[in-house]
């Protein structure tokens, strides 16, 4: 229902406006004076309680300054506000009309008793900030006195602020700590560190605590050493974190997402992002740190559940998702991680990632060489042509020496691979239409005749040309796009709108039962698609063969000899589809189709159900998560019953989004729950673009920095850069950490 200002002449109601409506206080003075200043004699009548439940006054009968926007979502009044704009006069232009709000008319006596109230409400406001000003005297003086600070110490903490800027400054600009190259102990040549021309560049621009600092200090010594730089960067980097987990704290709920492995000094490392819905109703997934990945599948468990729960201060019982991307032996060893994590937390569901392509993660999680091969193929092509618009250029002319007479299929070809193409849904099918295109371009950049390429661009041809021309790369790629044909427009589904996603997961029965029919008659399959990798692997004059690798495994059987056909069969087309039926039942556990069922509690999904769907059945699932699950049953009739019924002019929200802004949702606890645990799902695509914020700096940091110069401490600044930073907190927590360096900083 919509709520109707109470305020005489006014005629503003919530669903035409995008006013804040406020309630009657229930507070017996307050709310005393909000019916005096309302002028209405039909209100004096009625006890706080009845005021509070059934009128309201909107935002234009207060003060700007008595309004408080939280978030732009929440808006609330000050403690003390009282309505004081009022028309209580334009009804005398229209004195035939009729008015249901009733404007009283004042008594001098009436006046008198305002006045003394309102005056009598001043003394007390001011008597009790007198009260609050004597007792912060008497407590020591005011809170910026307490602690005071010795000159010593503000002076340390000046010069402690004054360090952690500039690491904030190294660690947002990328900027390595030491110089780009290693100076010999021997060397009498010195090369200031990046760290220490910053603090040089901040003396020189006029920053008196550094210069004060450091005046006597001989110009070819180190200001600040080694160890002293990474335990500021180690408490920055700390401070930053604490920021984004105390959001995820807050939010209860959240799901694990790990990217691809990255190499690091120290060794390799995965990338962990946080999934969760904040207080401001907003999905967030942002990067906490790298973590070493090194050990067995249960230590490296062990230790992500630690560092989650007692480094992090966050609860596995909380997690609902995980999903993690990955490729080769990673993703097998990633994958049993995730398993026992699912063990130990039924509901933390394993699923695919709302970043990454549903073929192209089955394709990375089959453990098979020749699809690894084609994986990491396709990958540095993609990086290869991204490196210059000439390397794009020379594609699109050899595309066009292909389809000669086919231009329009030539020029959609050509927009396509401006777009990511390696990372879409049908990748497959691209690779093996733009397959000769591909090599003729690559044979072109290595040939060189024009020395138009530099010798880096030319070796990287030779070894994407090599792998092009191989057999087992034509049959391996001609066989993942028939066998991950049948997911395609499922998993282009799951990544599509609420209403899509919903049916999905309705249709994987029919999914599982195409390929499982692949498999009844995998000889007849086979058949076709080793013809179509032969047709294609001729055209290219590449010869059929089996991989001399497995002649090399097999020197001891002397005499025996083997087909391609039966060859790839037995070892490439089966397991291909035996594994991509597994991984789907896998990724796809009875807990993830539950979840993508209550996708019906958006009101979209529900209009076309005909709001008969009952969720019930899959509820349960996150019986616990909810406030008051015993009215659950009665509240989702209510809420199928409110959408059915609803006018014409409003539309059914489409997403998960949509609907947990609405300010209606937090009359249904128990729905407004069970969507903001849905949200945390990893495989339902984020709504916002900038959600993929973080994934998109990660990228950018790990390709625009050598493994020689990454810092997992630096790149926690970088790919965080927007999140806010407190110096003073940081200087706090140093001095906390490590007080027995205070004295090393003085001298």
């Amino acid at each position: 229902m919509p709520n109707f200002c109470a305020a005489p002449n006014c005629t503003r109601k919530s669903t035409q406006s995008d006013l804040a409506f406020f309630r009657f206080p229930r507070d017996p003075q307050r709310c005393q004076l909000w019916v005096e200043n309302c002028r209405r004699a039909d209100l004096e009548d009625k006890t706080p309680d009845q005021l509070n439940k059934h009128y309201r006054l909107c935002a234009k009968h207060f003060e700007p300054s008595m309004i408080c926007k939280t978030s732009p979502y929440r808006t609330v009044l000050k403690d003390t506000a009282v309505p004081t704009i009022f028309d209580l006069t334009s009804h005398l232009n229209n004195p035939h009309s009729r008015h249901r709000k009733r404007i009283k008319e004042l008594t001098e006596e009436d006046i008198r008793r305002m006045k003394e109230r309102r005056l009598e409400a001043a003394r007390d406001q001011s008597q009790n900030k007198e009260n609050e000003t004597s007792e912060s005297q008497d407590s020591g003086g005011t809170n910026e006195d307490v602690p005071s600070l010795s000159p010593e110490e503000k002076e340390l903490r000046d010069y402690l602020k004054s360090l952690f800027e500039v690491i904030v400054v190294i660690g947002k600009q990328n900027i390595p700590l030491s110089g780009h190259l290693e100076v010999e102990e021997d060397s009498e040549c010195f090369t200031p560190s990046n760290f220490q021309a910053l603090l040089e560049y901040r003396i020189n621009a006029g920053d008196e605590v550094l210069r004060r600092r450091f005046e006597t200090t001989a110009v070819n010594a180190e200001y600040c050493p080694s160890g002293q730089q990474q335990r500021i960067l180690e408490v920055c980097e700390s401070c930053v974190r604490e920021e984004l987990l105390q959001e995820a704290r807050d939010a209860r709920f959240f799901s694990l997402v790990t990217g691809d492995l990255a190499d690091f000094p120290e060794g390799p490392h995965v990338p962990l992002f946080l999934r969760f819905v904040d207080q401001s109703h907003f999905l967030r997934e942002e990067f906490i740190e790298f973590l070493p990945f090194e050990g067995d599948e249960e230590a490296l468990t062990e230790r992500l559940v630690l560092q989650i729960t007692e480094k992090w201060g966050l609860s596995m019982e909380h997690c609902r998702g995980q999903a993690h991307v990955g490729s080769g032996v990673f993703a097998g060893k990633i994958k049993a991680v995730a398993i026992r994590l699912m063990e130990r937390y039924p509901l933390a569901v394993y699923t695919p990632c709302s970043t990454c392509a549903l073929n192209v993660y089955l394709a990375n999680n089959l453990l098979l060489t020749g699809v690894q091969v084609v994986m990491s193929t396709l990958k540095r092509i993609g990086s290869f042509f991204s490196k210059s618009p000439l390397l794009q250029a020379e594609l699109d002319h050899a595309i066009s020496i292909f389809y000669q007479g086919n231009e329009e299929k030539a020029n959609s070809l050509k927009e396509t691979c401006r777009l990511g193409w390696t990372e879409r849904h049908d990748v497959f099918e691209l690779a093996v239409d733009l397959l000769e295109s591909l090599l003729l371009c690559m044979d072109s950049i290595h040939d060189n005749e024009d020395l138009k390429w530099n010798d880096r661009i030319t070796s990287d041809a030779y070894t994407i040309s090599e792998a092009l021309a191989d057999f087992e790369f034509v049959v391996t790629l001609v066989v993942l796009k028939n066998a991950l044909s049948f997911t395609r427009a499922f998993g282009k589904n799951l990544q599509g709108q609420t209403l899509d996603v919903f049916f999905a997961a309705s249709s994987l029965t029919a999914v599982l039962h195409s390929l499982n029919e692949v498999m009844d008659n995998i000889e007849v399959y086979h058949e076709f698609w080793f013809e179509e990798a032969v047709n294609l692997a001729a055209a290219m004059e590449i010869p059929v063969k089996v991989p001399r690798l497995y002649f090399r495994k097999q020197r001891t059987e002397t005499g025996v000899e083997i087909q391609p056909e039966s060859y790839f069969k037995e070892y490439l087309t089966v397991p291909v589809v035996r594994r991509v039926i597994q991984e789907l039942k896998e990724v796809f556990s009875e807990n993830h189709l539950k979840a993508l069922k209550c996708l019906s509690l958006v009101p979209a999904v529900m209009g076309q159900l005909k709001f008969n769907a009952s969720e019930e059945s899959n509820a349960d699932l996150y019986r616990n998560d909810l406030p008051n699950p015993d009215t659950l049953p009665a509240e989702l009739h209510c809420w199928r019953i409110k959408w059915k019924h609803r006018g014409k002019e409003i539309s059914l929200p489409s997403t998960i989004h949509d609907t947990i802004q609405l300010a209606e949702v937090k009359f249904f606890p128990n729905v407004y729950a069970f969507l903001k645990v849905l949200c945390t799902l990893p495989v339902l695509k984020l709504e916002n673009s900038k959600c993929e914020a973080a994934w998109k700096r990660m990228k950018a940091y790990l390709a625009d920095t050598p493994v020689n110069h990454r810092s997992k401490s630096l790149a926690v600044l970088n790919i965080n850069y927007d999140v806010k930073h407190d110096l003073e907190v940081m200087v706090d927590t140093y001095i906390k950490m490590y007080p027995e360096k205070e004295d090393e900083s003085l001298e």
